[in-house]
């Protein structure tokens, strides 16, 4: 059993590894009939291309500032959002969240052309709330069930005790029901953050200044027309992945806490 999950391990990891591997060969060598190569020696110069010719830090910072934005302004509504569903009586509340849950079928680059022509209308192009705002409202749906699923495990109990102690609707959301909902709260940012860190169609169509240009532009510096430097995108391909993993792990626990939890009713 042992040997078979390490095998499985090692097929998760394969793609990382080869990532890595690619992203310290020469371009001339990417072609081969081996799949990983041991660099000789190892091309650091592709990092050094890739912070420098790349923008990294730069494109890095944008796309740091427009996804924490975006996890942190959905974790908000769906708190909000999950709490009046599930906590509050009030007419079509069943309607209305039935109309959030509608938008996971709806991919976010159908949403493109519309979005395109309203930002536009507006005078809002080539600004980072471009992003912010359809990137947010194109996760609050599946944070919201998340979210909501993860609430009706709470005891009602909690909440009557701080209303009877004098808590408000406020203090009853940020003091009470926040921290219990950590490990929701976790799983919903590390989802998406995943799903907005990588995103490039949408930015590529919304942003046209190189001082509001997102990480994955970083890659399209080194293609050319009739060749590219496929050392040095591989890896800024390698930098874009760090920080998925890096929070993943951070919060693998929380994560399963939260959809474990979210998936058990009553």
């Amino acid at each position: 059993m042992m040997v078979f999950l390490c095998i499985i391990a090692l097929i998760q990891l394969f793609p990382l590894i080869w990532l890595i591997d690619y992203s310290l060969l020469k371009s001339g060598e990417f072609f081969g009939s081996s799949f990983l190569k041991w660099p000789s020696p190892p091309q650091w110069e592709n990092y050094r291309n890739a912070f420098t010719y790349g923008r990294v830090p730069r494109y890095f910072a944008n796309s740091l500032i427009i996804t924490v934005i975006t996890v942190m302004l959905s974790a908000l509504v769906s708190l909000m959002m999950g709490y009046a569903f599930t906590r509050m009586k009030w007419k079509l509340s069943g309607i209305v969240l039935s109309l959030i849950m509608l938008g996971m079928i709806i991919p976010i680059h159908a949403t493109l052309l519309p979005n395109f022509i309203l930002f536009n209308k507006l005078g809002m192009l080539n600004n980072m709330y471009t992003l912010i705002l359809p990137y947010s409202a194109i996760v609050i749906p599946m944070s919201v069930l998340i979210m909501t699923g993860f609430l009706e495990t709470i005891p009602r109990a909690i909440e009557e005790s701080a209303v009877i102690d004098g808590s408000g609707i406020y203090g009853l959301i940020f003091r009470i029901i926040l921290p219990i909902t950590k490990p929701a709260l976790a799983t919903i940012c590390v989802l998406n953050f995943i799903s907005t860190w990588n995103e490039f169609i949408m930015a590529n169509t919304f942003l046209t200044s190189e001082d509001l240009k997102t990480i994955p532009f970083s890659i399209m510096k080194f293609t050319g027309e009739y060749s590219s430097n496929y050392g040095a995108q591989f890896a800024v391909m390698t930098i874009i992945a760090i920080p998925t993993i890096l929070i993943y792990l951070l919060f693998t626990e929380q994560m399963t806490k939260g959809i474990t939890a979210g998936a058990v009713k009553g």
